[in-house]
């Protein structure tokens, strides 16, 4: 891979949570305008991966290199500042604010990315923009956050993480809770945001959603990764599925594996 085709590299991460040794030694690459997933059981170490990224739980050895910049020695907001904006686990918007206040978070001069121009020619993320992808939120954005259902505080994450106009966006498990419907809305979202060059790290538990729409997979056990390859080459690897995800792939699922 050409240096200049690395949006993200994780080199040989060592991530602790006090004593508690969380990721053994995980390296990855993402290419931009690509998705990543990273698929496991609970507690295997896919959030704290997440977490390394983005500057909250800093690893203690290895390398988080993104743009050609090492990253494993700043603070959040200067990796949010660069460009990568984050989708937590639980939705984690503010409920006590309205719809347009937690949309405004990230272009507040707090923030430090208001009024970047487009990278790359890709289009820019504004309240507009916004509002056009997520119309539901239109009819709400007076209404406080914690008074929408959880379909439409996904999408307010979803909404928030793109008014910082991010370069990369980390996504936790942005399928959880949601019903089959509003999968597939967040899958369609996902593929749409690649066309339009921006890259995604995913975490999931959701298998048939991963197969849909990653470039490629890591599957992570016990901090370490067990596999990596394409949706398709996963599909094929049934000792990998039953033991590290305990799940079977229908056959339709086999052949229509991949973006």
């Amino acid at each position: 891979m050409a240096a200049s085709d690395s949006l993200l590299s994780v080199r040989d991460v060592h991530t602790y949570y006090g004593d508690s040794y969380v990721l053994h030694g995980l390296s990855l690459e993402l290419r931009r305008g690509r998705i990543v997933c990273i698929l496991g059981r609970n507690g295997m170490g896919k959030t704290t991966l997440i977490r390394t990224v983005a500057g909250l739980t800093p690893p203690r050895r290895g390398e988080v290199i993104f743009e050609g910049r090492a990253f494993q020695k700043e603070p959040p907001y200067a990796i949010a500042q660069a460009g990568v904006a984050i989708v937590p686990q639980g939705r984690r918007i503010f409920k006590s604010l309205s719809v347009r206040e937690n949309l405004a978070l990230p272009t507040s001069s707090l923030a430090g990315r208001a009024g970047l121009a487009p990278l790359e020619g890709r289009k820019r993320w504004d309240l507009g923009e916004v509002l056009k992808e997520f119309p539901q939120l239109q009819e709400r954005l007076n209404s406080a956050g914690g008074s929408l259902s959880g379909g439409e505080q996904q999408m307010l994450a979803i909404g928030r993480a793109l008014m910082a106009n991010p370069t990369l966006i980390l996504m936790d498990e942005p399928s959880e809770g949601l019903s089959p419907k509003l999968v597939q809305r967040v899958e369609e979202i996902m593929r749409r945001l690649r066309e339009s060059g921006i890259s995604i790290l995913l975490v999931e538990q959701n298998l048939e959603l991963a197969l849909s729409v990653a470039d490629n997979i890591y599957v992570i056990s016990s901090g370490s990764f067990v596999f990596h390859g394409t949706p398709a080459e996963l599909s094929e690897n049934r000792a990998i599925l039953d033991s590290h995800l305990g799940l079977a792939v229908p056959a339709e699922k086999i052949i229509n594996a991949g973006p």
